[in-house]
């Protein structure tokens, strides 16, 4: 019931119906479309009649300059323990079982996708299980007013906001379904994978043969997710990350971050803490500001294309960490199933002396 009363009071506060047909802006894109893709004008026109502005994105991505500036000054403060509240709510216990139970549901199609893409069902899994508990919470903000509003609305980001308006457009009338009726998140993002519509395009995999790319059917999101890692460079059988030590309990020696490549040779004082860790190419430096110390780790070339999905070394951190404990859960159920096996076929034989 509570989840109900916040989808009621989100769309509430961003809900009021706004006529775009009179943007300068808008009827440009109007025309574009119609030279460009042969849409009716009048079709188009009929859908920016209506559109429900949308405040919240709005003011997610309306920062101005000057704002922009404080925010990133204050986002350069150290702030300790951060990484402990983000992952909190990242690798719960609901991801990782929960994750467990998408893999056995599908496991034919995650048997597919790894062969043929090299992406571990574990990393697919974590993602959708992140993005969207597996489906469970893919968004309450309808995508075409959503994506309405940021493309013409002043904000920092208009020309990428109406370049996915112009793909999400193409994208609902070739499959037929209506453009009014698909929710997503707060930037547009769509299905259990949340993908862009730009990314829709370019990464969706038709995997179930159907005819369509649905990021809302669980195969063919496995496999455009693999599809993204996979053409993004992902490593079949490469190293991701691994947690190293350095002296001291606070990380300043080395600048860190997933942009950031150094040869392992040039970084003094640092080695993993695990034993060897057979990665000879570059690695990235990646600090975990925790409450009381600073986790440092390598971070490898799948380290940074898991970025590629979302721009934060926290996000792809937390993938790993995800993935790693579905894969402990898989591995601890797979030998309890193979014990209980043995222990039946030890008793059948006793049965049969």
């Amino acid at each position: 019931m509570k989840y109900i009363i916040l989808t009621i009071l989100i769309l509430s506060i961003n809900l009021h119906a706004k006529d775009y047909t009179q943007n300068k802006q808008t009827i440009e894109f109007i025309e574009m479309m119609s030279k460009k893709h042969n849409f009716e004008k009048s079709y188009l026109y009929h859908l920016f009649s209506d559109v429900a502005f949308q405040k919240t994105p709005l003011k997610l991505y309306g920062s101005s300059k000057k704002k922009q500036k404080k925010d990133s000054k204050i986002k350069r403060q150290v702030w300790h323990g951060s990484w402990d509240r983000y992952v909190k709510h990242k690798v719960t216990s609901k991801h990782i079982e929960q994750g467990v139970s998408f893999i056995s549901k599908y496991q034919s199609t995650f048997d597919k996708v790894e062969k043929k893409y090299g992406v571990p069902t574990e990393y697919i899994t974590a993602i959708i299980g992140i993005e969207t508990i597996y489906g469970k919470y893919v968004g309450n903000y309808p995508v075409f007013d959503t994506l309405t509003t940021l493309a013409f609305e002043k904000n920092r980001r208009n020309e990428f906001f109406k370049k996915e308006l112009e793909e999400f457009i193409l994208l609902t009338y070739g499959l037929n379904i209506n453009i009014k009726n698909v929710n997503g998140s707060y930037a547009g993002a769509i299905g259990l994978g949340q993908f862009m519509p730009s990314s829709y395009k370019y990464y969706g995999v038709d995997f179930n043969k159907d005819g369509e790319v649905n990021m809302f059917q669980p195969q063919d999101v496995i496999a455009s997710v693999a599809n993204y890692l996979h053409k993004h460079g992902w490593e079949s059988d490469g190293k991701v990350a691994t947690r190293v030590s350095y002296k001291g309990k606070r990380f300043q020696k080395y600048k860190t971050g997933f942009r950031t490549k150094y040869d392992r040779k040039t970084l003094k004082g640092i080695k993993p803490k695990h034993g060897q860790w057979n990665y000879d190419e570059k690695v990235r430096l990646i600090k975990l500001s925790k409450k009381r110390y600073d986790e440092l780790w390598y971070g490898a070339n799948n380290f940074y294309v898991i970025t590629r999905y979302n721009n934060s070394s926290y996000y792809a951190m937390s993938i790993h960490k995800l993935a790693q404990k579905i894969k402990e859960k898989l591995s601890v159920k797979s030998n309890i199933l193979a014990s209980n096996q043995i222990s039946s076929h030890n008793k059948n034989k006793d049965v049969v002396k």
